[in-house]
């Protein structure tokens, strides 16, 4: 089993690229579990058509304990198992702490001896890489992370933080630096800029994505690229990040 966790700043396009990335090693025969640890618990809408699921956090605040594997799952396209942490309700408790709780949930009802997942991905937001948003990268968790990134300047910012986020727990056997995924937002000198930010952190673009409408026509059809424009040049660079990723991890399809 790899588990990858996928950082980025919000906004950045990170939730699309993971589940683009989960739906293409789908099509490769792969089991696939997305994690979703996002407040806005939206990680996975676009693998079973824009549905809302319940969050772990809020079967947790109204059943407690009483709830079962299967109420806190959903599957979608390709047999995909799409999980959503959720978050506080607004104003109470913090977000990061709703990431642990719903991590440790997952762990004490068995969901990865019960789904054999060859993938996990746990989707995770950037901003802030504190507390229960780190919580993906320790032990036990994410086997290598993945930061998504743009070349505007506030997203290599997070990027950078993140990535020293990574290095300060590297003694502690935490998940390493897989790489750079550069979602191109067509800023000036964007390749440059991102190279660059790669030479700061020791690390390299394992992956370029570009700007594209197909992306926001799957998402008006509440899917992804993958499901809804399979022969599109989008589906492939999803697909070729998707084998490079693999490949990166020891997996060759």
């Amino acid at each position: 089993m790899i588990k990858l966790a996928i950082y980025g700043k919000g906004g950045i396009g990170k939730s699309t690229t993971v589940s683009n990335l989960s739906a293409a090693m789908a099509d490769m025969g792969l089991r696939v579990m997305q994690i979703g640890c996002d407040p806005k618990a939206d990680s996975t809408a676009y693998l079973h058509g824009g549905s809302h699921i319940p969050t772990v956090l809020d079967l947790i605040r109204s059943r407690k304990n009483d709830f079962s594997l299967d109420d806190m799952t959903a599957v979608g396209y390709g047999g995909v198992v799409c999980v959503e942490a959720g978050g506080p309700s607004p104003g109470l408790g913090c977000a990061g702490r709703g990431i642990i709780a719903a991590l440790e949930k997952l762990e004490e009802k068995g969901a990865y001896d019960v789904y054999k997942p060859d993938v996990v991905f746990y989707d995770v937001l950037g901003d802030v890489v504190c507390g229960g948003f780190s919580m993906p990268m320790r032990g036990g968790y994410a086997d290598k992370v993945y930061i998504v990134t743009s070349g505007e300047n506030m997203a290599i910012h997070a990027a950078a933080n993140i990535a020293v986020a990574v290095e300060n727990f590297r003694d502690r056997g935490y998940a390493s630096l897989g790489g750079i995924i550069l979602n191109r937002r067509d800023v000036k000198d964007e390749r440059q800029k991102v190279e660059e930010l790669c030479s700061d952190i020791g690390s390299r673009i394992v992956g370029t994505l570009s700007r594209s409408e197909t992306v926001q026509d799957a998402e008006a059809r509440n899917a992804t690229v993958i499901e809804a424009y399979p022969c599109s040049g989008m589906a492939e660079e999803y697909r070729v990040l998707a084998r490079a990723i693999l490949s990166d991890c020891g997996v060759e399809k």
